[in-house]
């Protein structure tokens, strides 16, 4: 496919929905660069770290949820070009809302078929994932003529999700639009993992459990390979396929190129997942990962996790549950080669990666020294884990009744410290301390890192209240 690089952009209105994310964002900036008439971000997010430019650039960002029909309509009126980018639940907590995962993935994207054939847009882009053909089964340079992965057999929501949603997007090509003359064209690209400045999910994620000291293994052999894609990469994949949408090229009449169909996008260098991110952590300090663990043992480990969580989700508020370490699905994902060829893409779409992964990785981790640098590390989980033991055995062994292991608390107490008047003071100077030291942590971070001023201080700080309320009670009695 051999098109002008503004072919079917200039002067057209899109929407993008997702349009606050990390490629969302991307996207819609690049469709403003590149001469479109109107371009509507369309996100149930008021604000996003990429709004504000957004509307500096001209964007319309509109408010709305995609699993509500008459958001849908509205932000779709007057469209000629559709990027359906909006979905839910592919990592961490959001994987345990079922219902949610349903009601954006599936239900919205039904709203935005109907919502294209109500008002006539002609090009529909929809973003899809691996997981539509890949459930924990090898596949060594794939193509698109492997057939999907069996829906009941998927392990996570959002893969069969996905899955429908994709089947009933392809499904919904050439249909007639309802009131006016015309067709709808969609096709569905499927992204590998996606990285990049600024990338909200995965990288994010493994930063947070490196600092913490929480990435100790890496899952699987080291000859398993996956494919990631550059936001740079994926934001031309995707306008290439609106372009392969278009049914009015002179002598291309007839059946777009892209229409009815899937493409694989990645930078077509597949690579062990854990030797990816290796300069990332390198560059940042923190540890790589030394131990292996074999893909059954952390699916094992997978499912316990999945199984707690979902015992604690609905008792706990997602703001208090922590991200899961891992879950059954993201074993699969880099402890078991899948990748996929990019053949297609290039014949028919004309695509080429026009950033190497080296380049790419080289822009990422730049972006995270200067993230860093503006933030503070706090200690690791363990430093966490042995002052909550030491301070809980020091308390138990000085104040509480001789009751179960109370006893051998206080023995190991009294052969270091001698007596309990002295466990006592060690305890009170301790507990002072630690509350000095999270008000100076907490006054630091409001004035270097305000995102994380607030959680350790008031856990801490509630640590030391309790405890001084407990020992204000003792001593009145």
């Amino acid at each position: 496919m051999h098109l002008s690089e503004n072919e079917g952009i200039e002067n057209k209105i899109f929407v993008v929905t997702g349009g606050l994310g990390f490629v969302g964002s991307a996207l819609c900036l690049e469709l403003v660069r590149r001469g479109a008439h109107q371009v509507r971000a369309f996100d149930i997010r008021p604000e996003s770290p990429w709004s504000q430019d957004l509307r500096h650039q001209g964007v319309s960002c509109i408010q709305g949820d995609v699993s509500k029909k008459q958001d849908v309509e509205n932000a779709l009126r007057g469209a000629d070009c559709v990027f359906h980018l909006a979905s839910f639940g592919m990592s961490g907590k959001e994987m345990l809302q079922y219902g949610r995962v349903d009601e954006v993935n599936i239900n919205g994207t039904c709203h935005v078929l109907d919502a294209c054939l109500e008002h006539g847009v002609k090009r529909l882009v929809y973003v899809s994932t691996y997981n539509v053909v890949f459930g924990g089964n090898e596949i060594v340079n794939g193509n698109e003529a492997l057939p999907y992965f069996p829906i009941d057999d998927h392990v996570d929501p959002y893969g069969r999700s996905k899955s429908i949603a994709e089947q009933l997007v392809l499904k919904s090509n050439g249909r007639p639009f309802k009131k006016k003359k015309g067709k709808l064209y969609s096709c569905a690209i499927r992204p590998a993992a996606i990285y990049g400045p600024g990338e909200e999910r995965q990288l994010p994620r493994i930063v947070k459990l490196a600092k913490l000291g929480l990435l100790p293994f890496k899952i699987g052999a080291m000859n398993v390979k996956s494919d990631w894609v550059y936001v740079d990469n994926l934001v031309m994949a995707l306008l290439l396929a609106s372009m392969g949408l278009l049914d009015d090229i002179p002598g291309r009449e007839g059946q777009p190129v892209a229409a009815g169909q899937p493409y694989f996008i990645s930078d077509g260098c597949p690579v062990n997942s854990f030797e990816f991110i290796r300069p990332l952590l390198k560059g940042l300090d923190y540890d790589l990962p030394k131990l292996s663990l074999e893909v059954p043992r952390a699916l094992l480990l997978g499912k316990l996790f999945w199984l707690f969580y979902s015992f604690l989700y609905p008792l706990l508020s997602r703001e208090w549950l922590p991200q899961p370490l891992i879950l059954p699905a993201e074993v699969y994902k880099v402890g078991v080669t899948h990748y996929f060829s990019i053949l297609k893409a290039k014949e028919e779409l004309g695509y080429r990666p026009m950033v190497s992964p080296q380049e790419g990785m080289a822009t990422t981790i730049a972006y995270w020294k200067e993230r860093k640098r503006r933030t503070l590390d706090g200690p690791t989980i363990y430093a966490w884990i042995f002052v909550i033991i030491g301070m809980t055995i020091l308390f138990c062994g000085a104040y509480m009744p001789d009751i179960g292991p109370i006893s051998v608390f206080r023995t190991i107490i009294l052969f270091f410290l001698r007596s309990i008047p002295t466990a006592r003071g060690v305890f009170l100077v301790s507990m002072v301390a630690h509350i000095g030291e999270a008000v100076y942590a907490w006054k630091l971070a409001r004035k270097f890192d305000p995102a994380n001023a607030r959680g350790w201080f008031w856990q801490t700080f509630a640590l030391g209240i309790f405890s001084l309320r407990y020992l204000l009670k003792r001593a009145k009695k």
